[in-house]
């Protein structure tokens, strides 16, 4: 059931515009975001893709009874295997240890438990099926290599491709590093099953003994998941291409008549001190080494401080403004605490209607927040009646609950 009349809007890069979300199923919304490939330490790149996608599924939970959110772990995958060779380990003990490092800071960073997570590795069967249902269709072909063969999408065949990111095929093939094999029937056809050695990770199936491509994971626990056509896909802009793109592609032919996504939101790249963060720059930094600085919540604050479609510099006083702005809310709440239920579960109606405007109008993070800066100083120096007091401390409180900086 609807909690508020008021529809949110969010730009969806499928279309090129914002648009009023208007779920597929009414009173339900189903999100999937792309999660972790689990070979290194979570960095603040990552925390600000999963910290918004939190936030969404806070809005939505405060919108509609009925909210299906997975986020996707994927644990098997080249990088994966190349760093447990590096660290003398098997995949199996990395990835379980870098999902529970990933766990442990998202809990830190007060991010709520998404509805589903799947790891790649359970959704083996569901995955060779797809390929089936891909070469049944005539959008996959299989080569033969040196292991015994490799499954392949057909680009070409797909004659929307390019549709998410506006580009004709031309352009993306030469803006994108596609890996150029000579088996390839042309060289913007991608991986969907790769047969290796005995000796190599890999997964016994109807296929052969092989491993997955990267792409055709995230389409089989979605779809199995969620259907084959659900409301929202998020993730990082890096995603756009290729890696949703190909979902898009390869979901569309193997369900006929599906359109996957719905709506497709992607959040901005982070940059530390106005650059792209990389090991060789020396600015890589894990969502660990942030917290040596500030607490959880001030970081979490910060990463949601910037309208999540732009970049997000993280630097110093960025990240001194959010434990300023943290100490001042908290400072807030100490001075309101018998005013206030330190409620959770807030609804969309429970905060002012402005701030709700606000929240609804693409998520306008930047006019929320600042409507939570004026209201302890409205509450303490305008308002005399303690009744008229406490409805506004209680809005105070659902607003910083309702995005998660509040516990």
């Amino acid at each position: 059931m609807l909690q508020s009349q008021m529809k949110i809007t969010l730009f969806n890069t499928l279309s090129g515009k914002e648009e009023e979300i208007i779920p597929i199923n009414e009173g339900k919304i189903s999100i999937y975001a792309c999660g972790p490939t689990v070979y290194d330490i979570p960095h603040i790149g990552n925390a600000r893709s999963n910290v918004f996608y939190d936030l969404l599924f806070r809005i939505f939970r405060a919108m509609y009874e009925e909210v299906t959110y997975v986020r996707n772990i994927t644990d098997v995958d080249d990088k994966i295997i190349a760093r447990s060779k590096v660290e003398n380990t098997t995949c199996e003990e990395l990835s379980t240890r870098i999902t529970r490092a990933f766990h442990e800071d998202l809990s830190a960073l007060n991010c709520l438990e998404p509805t589903y997570e799947p790891k790649a590795t359970q959704y083996i069967s569901q995955i060779v099926a797809l390929i089936q249902e891909l070469h049944a269709n005539g959008f996959a072909y299989k080569v033969e290599t040196e292991f015994g063969g490799e499954w392949l999408f057909s680009v070409g065949k797909y004659q929307e491709y390019g549709k998410l990111s506006n580009k004709k095929l031309e352009d993306l093939i030469a803006g994108a590093r596609i890996e150029v094999k000579e088996h390839k029937h042309a060289p913007e056809d991608f991986v969907l099953w790769k047969n290796v050695k005995e000796d190599e990770y890999g997964f016994q199936t109807e296929l052969g003994f092989g491993r997955p491509g990267w792409h055709i994971e995230c389409s089989a626990m979605s779809t199995t998941l969620l259907g084959e056509n659900f409301d929202i896909h998020g993730g990082g802009i890096d995603l756009q291409f290729p890696h949703h793109e190909n979902e898009i592609a390869q979901s569309v032919c193997a369900k006929k008549g599906s359109t996957f996504a719905k709506y497709w939101v992607h959040n901005g790249f982070l940059k530390v001190n106005g650059e792209k963060m990389s090991k060789s720059l020396g600015n890589f930094l894990t969502v660990r080494d942030a917290f040596k600085n500030c607490n959880p919540l001030a970081l979490r604050l910060c990463l949601l401080s910037t309208h999540y479609r732009k970049p997000l510099d993280f630097n110093t006083h960025s990240l001194e403004t959010a434990k300023l702005n943290i100490a001042k809310f908290e400072k807030a709440l100490a001075e309101f605490e018998l005013l206030i239920e330190k409620k959770q579960n807030v609804k969309i109606d429970e905060i002012p209607q402005n701030a709700k405007e606000a929240l609804m109008a693409n998520v306008n993070i930047s006019k929320y927040l600042a409507i939570m800066h004026a209201m302890p100083k409205d509450i303490k120096n305008t308002v005399t009646d303690l009744e008229h007091k406490k409805i506004l401390a209680q809005q105070f409180w659902n607003m910083g609950a309702l995005i998660g900086i509040f516990i």
